[in-house]
């Protein structure tokens, strides 16, 4: 268990620090891995005024789950930091083109890759997000409002890729915004 200890240690250097989710007004994070690495990961960037969130489930549990959840953090650095993308819709469509070139996937493969949620929030009102497999919930005035996520994997799947649904919505003063994997 050393090495998975050590790769515990890895993995978690990728996960955005207490300084970073500052960011986040009472914001808080949620996680707690069934195995000692996990391919359940959230990741955050502050990039040019706006602050990028995701909470992503990668395929695959423990040491082949963490795998996968790195590939998943890079991607997601690489589409924002180096790609200049903004919307959450366009990163994720990205990020699964990424997937699919790394892991050499075609239609008798293995369809590896993960279920998320991002949002991009403009610090103000404005929030876009995108969502795969997994809905964004909103608590305003008391009530409940889902997102829908799109009934697809970022990753490959079996046919045409397909656009992810770009959603754009102006916050309320005590909206709670809830991004989550399946994994609690």
């Amino acid at each position: 268990t050393d090495s998975i200890q050590y790769a515990e240690n890895i993995q978690k250097s990728l996960l955005p620090s207490a300084e970073e989710l500052s960011f986040m007004p009472d914001g808080f994070v949620l996680f707690q891995p069934k195995d000692i690495v996990s391919g359940d990961f959230y990741w955050m960037q502050n990039y040019q005024g706006r602050l990028y969130l995701a909470a992503c489930d990668c395929t695959g549990h423990g040491v082949p789950g963490a795998f996968m959840s790195m590939i998943g953090s890079s991607l997601l650095d690489e589409a924002v930091i180096e790609k200049g993308l903004t919307q959450p819709n366009e990163i994720f469509y990205e990020v699964r083109k990424g997937f699919i070139n790394a892991l050499k996937q075609t239609d008798d493969t293995q369809k590896d890759g993960m279920d998320a949620a991002l949002i991009a929030w403009d610090k103000g009102s404005s929030l876009q997000l995108a969502a795969a497999y997994n809905p964004v919930l909103i608590i305003r005035n008391g009530e409940l409002i889902e997102l829908k996520a799109d009934r697809q994997p970022v990753g490959f799947l079996t046919g045409k890729q397909k656009a992810f649904t770009h959603h754009e919505l102006e916050l309320e003063k005590g909206d709670a915004v809830y991004i989550f994997s399946d994994g609690y």
